[in-house]
């Protein structure tokens, strides 16, 4: 029997019975427009994810604090980064191009009448570069300000909003209380937009001599960022970044580092890497979806058997062999799964415009989405519809036709 003599068989008995048709493709329908848009939303994570990393920079090494060992044992005190770790860094590590070190503390700032509860972050003039904190309007402090200890601020928009009452204030030349000292505003950053996990524009750059000295009251760090030359010499930035520090600490051959180093490439691996497990996640539980129509499949095939059993009687006995039984049966379903996958492809790709138009979540179809979700729907109509198809095929042709 001819293929397309098959599939007008299938198409045939399929629209003689269009509503049981109908409902048997909706579970297949809902579940490629739920795999679609599962795979378009972690898509669409993932990449703001990377970019809001890659914002920070993907060739910057950040050094953090950590805990010296005792006997074998982890003290919990943490071990102290000092000013003088970043500045052999930037003269000691060959590939380190600039250096800032970092202290935080969350302060009160007041401005005439409006308060804002924010962070301050003191830092070096190269933060501005190295985190890549351009400047919506007036300048950055420099290393005069960070030497005299300056009172001065680099406000974030969100800061501005707070303590002005419109994000767009140029409030440069204003002066600001912090913690009851009066800053001057140099200038505004351009917005970075919220993290989720922290809010690059509510905060408050100063020089981090006066933070350390004026305003916070601590002699240690945070963080020290080093950038380094290109992507291609994080490897051996981070392994001369050890030794520098491993011999300013005095640690001996064997201990563990009093520190830790996290790159931006490190991270950034990471974070795709949870964004990919996420978005598998969530296309498996939208695949369940698909399989249940799978099996609403499987059970409306072996009705149409059952309802069918004479006429495949009546085919056999006119010399239909076992494989065109099975190839009508498997054509059947297979249509019923690919008309399913292509109304739950349009029904899909309609939910991802819809929520990606929301604002809610950003979403992102890639060139090969469709094409899983679509094949996936073919492979679960083979796989449920072959039992019922086989059942056919195997029926005996003198007992099929005595069937009531």
């Amino acid at each position: 029997m001819l293929w397309w003599t098959v599939v007008k068989l299938a198409l045939k008995s399929l629209a003689a019975s269009k509503l049981r048709s109908t409902l048997t493709m909706l579970g297949v329908v809902i579940g490629v427009a739920a795999v679609l848009a599962m795979l378009a939303i972690g898509e669409g994570a993932r990449l703001e994810v990377t970019e809001s990393v890659r914002q920070w920079g993907t060739n910057v090494l950040t050094i953090r604090p950590g805990t010296r060992g005792l006997g074998g044992v982890r003290t919990d005190a943490l071990q102290r980064l000092t000013v003088g770790d970043a500045e052999a860094l930037l003269a000691e590590v060959r590939q380190a191009v600039a250096v800032t070190p970092e202290v935080t503390g969350t302060v009160q700032a007041k401005y005439e009448n409006r308060n804002s509860r924010t962070t301050v972050r003191g830092v070096s003039d190269a933060y501005f570069d190295l985190r890549n904190f351009p400047l919506r309007s007036g300048s950055p402090f420099d290393a005069d300000d960070e030497r005299r200890m300056a009172r001065v601020a680099v406000l974030g928009p969100k800061v501005v909003e707070d303590l002005y009452g419109d994000r767009e204030m140029n409030p440069v030349g204003t002066a600001v209380k912090i913690q009851g000292d009066t800053f001057t505003v140099l200038g505004v950053f351009r917005e970075r937009g919220d993290q989720g996990w922290f809010n690059p524009d509510d905060q408050i750059l100063i020089p981090y001599t006066t933070a350390m000295k004026r305003l916070l009251g601590v002699d240690s760090l945070r963080a020290i960022y080093v950038q380094v030359s290109d992507e291609g010499a994080l490897d051996d930035a981070q392994e001369g970044i050890r030794q520098v520090l491993r011999a300013r600490h005095g640690l001996r051959a064997g201990a563990p580092d009093d520190f830790y180093i996290q790159s931006s490439t490190e991270f950034l691996q990471t974070l795709e890497g949870v964004s990919r497990t996420f978005t598998t996640l969530l296309a498996s539980v939208a695949g369940v979806s698909l399989l249940v129509g799978g099996i609403g499949i499987m059970n409306i095939m072996l009705v149409a058997v059952t309802e069918r059993t004479r006429e495949i009687g009546v085919r056999k006995a006119v010399g239909a062999r076992r494989r065109d039984i099975l190839r009508q049966f498997l054509v059947e379903s297979l249509v019923l799964s690919a008309a399913g996958g292509l109304l739950g492809l349009g029904l899909g790709l309609a939910i991802t415009l819809l929520v990606d138009r929301s604002g809610a979540f950003r979403t992102v179809i890639t060139p090969g989405a469709p094409a899983l979700a679509v094949g996936f729907a073919l492979g679960v109509g083979v796989f449920f519809g072959y039992y019922p198809a086989r059942k056919a095929a195997r029926l005996h042709p003198v007992e099929a036709l005595r069937y009531e």
